[in-house]
C-alpha cells in the first residue's frame, strides 16, 4: 500500500501556495521588531510586535493587505529563507528546509492551535504593539530571535 505523506513532510519547493501558507505555526515571532547592532550587525529581540499582529493569537489582522499597510513586512518565500537569519530556530518554514519534522506543539501535529502558545513558543503574553511601545531600545528582551 502506497501511503501519502502529509504534506508538511514534503519538501518546501513540493508544497502549492495553500500548503505553503498552512504550514504556519501561528507564533507570531516573525512579527516582532528586531534591533541591529549598526557595528558588529548583531540582531537583537524586542517585545515589540507589529501593529497588525494579533498578539493572542499570533496572526495577521490584515494579511492580504500587509506589504501596503506596512513597507517593510518580510514575505517569506521558499528561496528566500536562508536569507532570514533572525527566523526563530522553531520556524516551521526554517526546520523543514532543513529537512527537520516539526516541533509537537505545532498544531498540525497536535491537533490544536492552542499548542504553540501553551508550549510558550508565541507571542502571547510578552509582547506590545508598536502603536503603544514607544522607542524600540527600552523594548530588548533575553529571548532567542
Amino acid at each position: 500500500m502506497n501511503e501519502r505523506k502529509p504534506f508538511w513532510e514534503k519538501p518546501l519547493s513540493a508544497l502549492d501556495r495553500g500548503e505553503w501558507e498552512a504550514l504556519c505555526d501561528g507564533c507570531g515571532r516573525c512579527c516582532v521588531h528586531k534591533l541591529e547592532d549598526e557595528d558588529t550587525g548583531d540582531l537583537y529581540a524586542t517585545n515589540v510586535a507589529c501593529e497588525l499582529l494579533d498578539r493572542r493569537n499570533g496572526r495577521c489582522t490584515d494579511y492580504a493587505h500587509r506589504k501596503k499597510r506596512v513597507a517593510d513586512c518580510v514575505v517569506l518565500k521558499k528561496d528566500k529563507l536562508e536569507e532570514l537569519e533572525w527566523l526563530p530556530s522553531t520556524c516551521a518554514y526554517k526546520l523543514r528546509a532543513a529537512g527537520e519534522p516539526l516541533p509537537d506543539w505545532h498544531y498540525l501535529i497536535s491537533g490544536s492551535r492552542e499548542t504553540v502558545h501553551e508550549a510558550g513558543q508565541s507571542t502571547r503574553g510578552w509582547t506590545v504593539s508598536e502603536v503603544d511601545a514607544g522607542d524600540l531600545e527600552w523594548h530588548l528582551v533575553d529571548r532567542p530571535l
